[in-house]
């Protein structure tokens, strides 16, 4: 019973939909008619700038963590990875916004992988903000940390669950990705400027 609590607690973590809450209560805006229309952290970010962005990516981050950890203190590894992958679906339909379209899942998933195997996500961070920083592409910073997560957990020796999590969240944040994926093949993805245009004065 104390296994199917987790696991559906992991999905309503999940499903808090930070990225609509966050516009909507400091702007007054729906953040899904703006940008990309996702309602994850990197659509607020490209809307909103780092005030709104970075809270939103570190509220995502830490429901993933608080659900696997959730998983982890009720049932062992197993049940952390069932916990974990709960709140990346509830990320990706979350319940509070009637199961529509959430958000692509990689910072909930990156949370996760700090509870699940912790020496994985202190790599894989500065590997997203290197990558980002050179290409200034989000999709490809977290699709190139999705692949590393990937084949860590199995090079680390992470017991069965946690590399199967690692293996297929990885597959499920690129398939998250695909939009993304033929843009950059278009030449057409976004890419983040690090410093906002001014305004143009008078």
């Amino acid at each position: 019973m104390t296994d199917v609590l987790a696991i559906v607690g992991g999905y309503l973590l999940g499903s808090l939909p930070f990225g609509y809450w966050v516009p909507r209560l400091v702007r007054g805006e729906d953040i899904r008619t703006k940008g990309s229309g996702n309602v994850g952290a990197s659509n607020v970010f490209r809307v909103y700038g780092p005030s709104l962005g970075l809270p939103v990516a570190l509220l995502d981050i830490a429901k993933g963590f608080a659900a696997a950890s959730l998983g982890l203190w009720l049932g062992g590894a197993l049940v952390g990875v069932l916990a974990a992958a709960a709140a990346m679906a509830g990320h990706a339909r979350p319940v509070f916004l009637g199961f529509q379209k959430g958000g692509k899942m990689a910072a909930t998933a990156g949370g996760a992988t700090f509870a699940l195997a912790p020496l994985v996500a202190v790599i894989c961070v500065p590997l997203w903000l290197v990558v980002f920083a050179v290409t200034r592409f989000a999709s490809v910073a977290t699709i190139v940390t999705a692949v590393v997560l990937g084949a860590l957990v199995i090079v680390l020796d992470y017991p069965w669950p946690i590399v199967v999590f690692g293996v297929a969240g990885a597959i499920a944040v690129i398939a998250a990705h695909h939009q993304n994926i033929r843009r950059l093949a278009a030449g057409t993805e976004h890419r983040f400027e690090l410093r906002r245009p001014r305004r143009a004065s008078g």
